[in-house]
C-alpha cells in the first residue's frame, strides 16, 4: 500500500470512530430520555445540544412517533450505520486503487 492509501484507510477509520461516537451519544440520550433527568444538567444539555439537529432533521422528513413510543433515535442509527458501511467501502475501494 502506499502512503496515501494509508491516508485513505486512516481517514476512513476516523469516520468509523466518529459515527460509532455519535451513535453512542444517541443511545444514551435515548435512554435518559426515559428517566426524565434534570435539565439543567450540563451532561443532560450538552447531550440534547448534540442530538437534538438530527432529532428535527428525521421528523421533519417523517413521522417518527407511533404509539407514544419515538422512534427517531432507531431511525438516526440505522442511517448512521449504512452511512458508515457505504462510506467505509468506498474509502476501501479507493485505497485499493492506488
Amino acid at each position: 500500500m502506499s502512503a496515501l492509501a494509508n491516508i485513505i484507510v486512516g481517514i476512513g477509520g476516523i469516520f468509523h470512530s466518529l459515527i460509532n461516537v455519535y451513535i453512542w451519544v444517541i443511545i444514551i440520550a435515548a435512554l435518559l430520555s426515559w428517566v426524565r433527568p434534570d435539565p439543567y444538567n450540563p451532561i443532560v444539555q450538552f447531550l440534547t445540544r448534540i442530538t437534538a439537529p438530527a432529532y428535527q432533521l428525521v421528523r421533519r422528513m417523517m413521522p417518527t412517533t407511533f404509539n407514544g413510543i419515538d422512534f427517531a433515535p432507531l431511525v438516526i442509527i440505522i442511517g448512521l450505520q449504512v452511512t458508515d458501511i457505504i462510506l467505509i467501502n468506498l474509502l476501501n475501494t479507493i485505497a485499493t486503487a492506488f
